[in-house]
């Protein structure tokens, strides 16, 4: 198990920094910084970014061959996607910056710290139900 976790950390770094290129681009694009259409934003770049991983952790960090249920994966992204969103949403819009920290830069602390929340739910739920043994 410590050997996958590492994996779907690695997995999980690539997925990252695919994940704040796109919601980076999507704000840059849209110039928003907070509110509802923030978490319309989030939720493109989680989206896309989950895809990625699916097949990264279908092939590598767990290595299943046979199908592998997309419709179990998808669920417990959505989950994740959820409560990535929500923390990065609530942070954004409610939480005023701290130290004077730019609108673009709090935003990306909101995503780091929803990434890293919403990382551990992923792992446990594509561990013991998506790609169980």
């Amino acid at each position: 198990m410590k050997k996958q976790f590492v994996k779907f950390f690695i997995v999980g770094i690539v997925n990252t920094g695919l994940d704040f290129i796109l919601f980076n681009f999507l704000i840059w694009l849209t110039k928003i910084y907070q509110g509802e259409w923030l978490g319309l934003l989030n939720f493109i770049a989680f989206s896309l970014a989950t895809i990625n991983s699916y097949f990264l952790n279908k092939f590598w960090t767990f290595k299943k061959k046979e199908s592998s249920p997309f419709l179990k994966f998808f669920l417990i992204s959505l989950i994740g996607c959820a409560i990535n969103t929500s923390i990065v949403y609530y942070i954004a819009t409610f939480v005023s910056p701290f130290f004077n920290v730019s609108q673009l830069l709090w935003v990306n602390i909101a995503k780091l710290l929803a990434i890293l929340i919403s990382m551990c739910w992923n792992f446990i739920g594509y561990k013991f139900w998506v790609f169980q043994k």
